[in-house]
């Protein structure tokens, strides 16, 4: 059992979250539920059915990447935003939400598990969010299509503007689409991530690229796993929930 305030910089120490610059959200403790924390339920995004996961199980603390808060947030509680911190208050529990500390921590983060589940080996970063690195040996853009459908178990998006074998690749979980221009002026002609936009098959044709978006929870289920499982370690008792739609991940 732990205080709710000490858990909270237990985790910042952690992830080092008072160093790092993040515009889209509060990092921390965002809704105050019980002081006593001895339960914990984690999970991608925060949303009701998560919530109703961890009032069934008892619990008194939530931990999200995504969490309800945005710093720029016009906030109005009215519908979804409303009927969430109902729940979360009424039952007393605790809100933690780390989102770009837990992307590019450097044990933990989003962008080195989604390196692991890949078997990439890192070589770098292009910029705090964007990571590259190399496979063990060339493949087919087919071959990468399929390994992550079968790594991630959802549908991937493919723009085939490359034949050529694939060695160096850059990746960025979550929304990293925009980056697709940062990766192609680097020379890089394959690039990962979570989201796409319309603009993404021009970048991708004109600077002929592989470019491949998975869903975007699904990119990011490492993290918040990697993070459960440290906790775990730590002695705290912690259940993942896994609400991506197909991800496998228990």
């Amino acid at each position: 059992m732990i205080d709710n305030i000490e858990l909270e910089k237990f985790i910042d120490n952690k992830l080092k979250s008072h160093s790092v610059y993040d515009p889209y959200s509060v990092n921390g403790l965002q809704v105050e539920g019980r002081r006593r924390v001895n339960k914990i339920v984690t999970g991608v995004t925060i949303c009701q059915k998560l919530i109703d996961h961890a009032i069934k199980l008892n619990a008194n603390a939530i931990i999200v990447h995504h969490g309800l808060f945005r710093p720029k947030d016009n906030l109005k509680v009215i519908g979804m935003m409303s009927n969430r911190l109902k729940l979360l208050l009424t039952n007393n529990i605790n809100l933690y939400a780390w989102h770009i500390p837990l992307d590019i921590h450097l044990e933990l983060g989003n962008n080195v598990q989604f390196a692991k589940l890949l078997d990439i080996d890192i070589i770098g970063n292009l910029n705090n969010l964007v990571m590259y690195g190399s496979f063990n040996k060339k493949i087919t853009s087919n071959e990468l299509h399929l390994i992550l459908t079968n790594k991630l178990n959802c549908n991937i998006i493919h723009y085939n503007y490359n034949n050529n074998l694939i060695n160096e690749v850059a990746w960025c979980t979550g929304s990293g689409h925009n980056y697709i221009e940062l990766v192609a002026r680097s020379g890089i002609k394959c690039f990962i991530t979570g989201n796409v936009s319309g603009n993404t098959i021009y970048y991708s044709q004109e600077y002929n690229m592989n470019f491949y978006a998975a869903e975007h929870d699904s990119t990011e289920i490492g993290g918040i796993y990697a993070l459960s499982s440290w906790l775990r370690k730590k002695n705290f008792d912690v259940t993942f929930i896994n609400l991506s739609t197909k991800n496998n991940k228990k």
